[in-house]
């Protein structure tokens, strides 16, 4: 028999203050260990979802003071799981920058911090209905990429819109990354043009499993979310998938060897050929 992982997606709905959310979703996580996951994911925002920047600077806390936080390491010791925060938004710490951290936080069983990634890429668009997000206004992005050390294999963190660029993921997984988080607070509409197609193309372009726990729903600032938390294996296959947006647990079983079978029947990773580039 192969090496198998038991793992749970949690999905959310984010409330506006971090002792909220702990509440929120500390039963989701516990129901998850319950369950038999080893290893359990949270989405984007998982302390905190508040685009109301008046409200947002009196709830935003650095990272060994958030509520949130702290309870999830506490919880994780608690439950003998791994753990991974989604996001926290957090103080950034950035010297005359004011703006704040959306950062993943992997949490070991002891319920030590043993990794941190800064989201990359940060959200600006202008969606076709009307919709407008200016997320460098409120986030400093992270300007590095981190694949970390799990009893598993190795772990690639990213967050939300960086699964729109696929050389991020290419790299993560060259650096041995078997397993990919995407926690995400998608909006409705690019949720459901784009989700699954971006996250089963990531998954197939790496050869990686992709793992993407989401919010879902309408939330206390008035931002809707898609949901849809999902499971990709290396193949691109949808192996387990939630079809709504309320909180739940998504339990699958990552069979780990079907990563190296994936990346030997079509071993991508390895056929980087140096080219020119177009002219702009």
């Amino acid at each position: 028999m192969g090496r198998t992982l038991d793992i749970a997606l949690i999905q959310t709905r984010t409330p506006a203050t971090p002792q909220a959310a702990l509440a929120h979703v500390a039963p989701l996580i516990r129901r998850a260990a319950e369950g038999g996951a080893r290893f359990v994911l949270t989405p984007e925002g998982t302390n905190l979802l508040e685009q109301r920047r008046d409200r947002r600077g009196d709830v935003i806390r650095d990272e060994s003071d958030d509520p949130c936080v702290q309870g999830l390491r506490a919880l994780a010791a608690e439950l003998g799981i791994w753990l991974l925060i989604g996001s926290a938004i957090v103080r950034s710490g950035g010297t005359g920058d004011d703006r704040a951290a959306n950062r993943s936080l992997l949490i070991d069983d002891g319920g030590n911090i043993v990794a941190r990634y800064d989201k990359l890429h940060v959200f600006d668009v202008d969606l076709p209905n009307g919709e407008v997000y200016r997320e460098s206004a409120n986030i400093r992005p992270g300007d590095a990429a981190v694949v970390a050390d799990t009893p598993w294999g190795r772990l690639g963190l990213t967050v939300c819109y960086d699964v729109r660029f696929p050389h991020l993921f290419r790299q993560l997984a060259q650096a041995g990354a078997a397993m990919i988080a995407v926690p995400a607070a998608f909006t409705v509409p690019t949720g459901e043009a784009h989700w699954e197609t971006l996250l089963r193309a990531r998954a197939i372009e790496t050869g990686a499993f992709v793992l993407a726990p989401a919010q879902g729903g309408l939330h206390e600032d008035g931002r809707r979310t898609w949901g849809r938390s999902t499971v990709v294996s290396p193949w691109g296959e949808v192996i387990a998938k939630l079809d709504n947006d309320d909180p739940d647990v998504l339990f699958a079983t990552l069979d780990l060897d079907a990563v190296d079978t994936a990346r030997r029947a079509i071993p991508a990773l390895t056929h980087d050929r140096d080219f020119t580039p177009p002219v702009r």
